[in-house]
């Protein structure tokens, strides 16, 4: 699966897109947990795409499945603004079509639930830089 590995001196900032508010503390306590403390919040999808203009963070973690904007859509949505900010897909869809999909549509990686604590930060280190 093809994604872009981090940057030197990129951002720690880690934007946590979830329209699940318990989801959305699991994954903030889990990085806190790694060190990352740095972990900003959206709820949806249009959320996401306006926060990402506004914080510029070094990684975006995006559910798939949220109402009104899906994660599919908010990445679209981003990559159209031509924002390159590396963004990780979180969803219960294992599907291969769907992993291609989110490829397409600008993802740069996927990880699915349930995921263990390791996984998340595994995919993290990917992009974010120390």
């Amino acid at each position: 699966m093809p994604f872009v590995e981090r940057e030197e001196g990129q951002s720690r900032k880690i934007l946590v897109v979830d329209d699940s508010s318990m989801i959305r503390r699991l994954i903030k306590n889990s990085l806190s947990e790694a060190g990352y403390t740095d972990v900003l919040e959206a709820e949806g999808g249009e959320e996401a795409v306006a926060r990402v203009g506004e914080v510029d963070p070094g990684l975006i973690l995006m559910d798939w499945n949220m109402p009104e904007v899906t994660g599919l859509e908010a990445v679209h949505a981003i990559r159209a603004t031509g924002n390159v900010t590396p963004i990780v897909m979180v969803t219960t869809k294992s599907e291969e079509g769907r992993i291609e999909e989110a490829i397409r549509a600008g993802s740069n990686d996927y990880l699915v639930k349930p995921f263990t604590a390791e996984a998340l930060i595994e995919r993290v280190e990917k992009f974010v830089a120390d």
